[in-house]
């Protein structure tokens, strides 16, 4: 199976384009997904930082 995005979150194909949420999750957990999404959003709220030298 192949991925929508790569591992900066970037969608495959498309510039400019980023996916932040539960669906880049491999797999999803059992039970509350909050914290999970939470970090995922803080992991892509830094890498974008760092790529615009923030």
């Amino acid at each position: 199976m192949m991925a929508v995005v790569d591992p900066q979150l970037k969608v495959h194909g498309l510039e400019g384009v980023r996916v932040v949420d539960a669906s880049v999750m491999p797999q999803i957990t059992i039970g509350k997904i909050h914290a999970p999404i939470m970090m995922i959003a803080e992991k892509a709220s830094d890498m974008i930082k760092k790529e615009h030298g923030l």
